[in-house]
């Protein structure tokens, strides 16, 4: 929240990078210095970043499982 404080009353967990944010759009003269500043605040809000990641590891431990089950097979079968 950009109030600073969470539902419990302490700081919420991205208001540090809200706080980088203001500092940024107010000193900056160009909208796009400020790019990577918000693309952090936002990533703290949302964790898009992060679930993709998630999703990409689960894809490949999948895609991996999938294919030991596919080599033990063919091992059996070539015996």
């Amino acid at each position: 929240m950009s109030s600073g404080y969470s539902v419990d009353g302490t700081t919420g967990r991205c208001y540090p990078f809200w706080v980088d944010f203001v500092k940024c759009a107010v000193n900056s003269e160009n909208k796009w210095d400020c790019w990577e500043v918000k693309e952090d605040y936002l990533e703290c809000l949302h964790h898009r970043k992060e679930f993709a990641r998630f999703t990409e590891i689960a894809h490949e431990q999948e895609r991996q499982k999938q294919e030991a089950e596919r080599a033990r097979k063919d091992a059996k079968n070539a015996k």
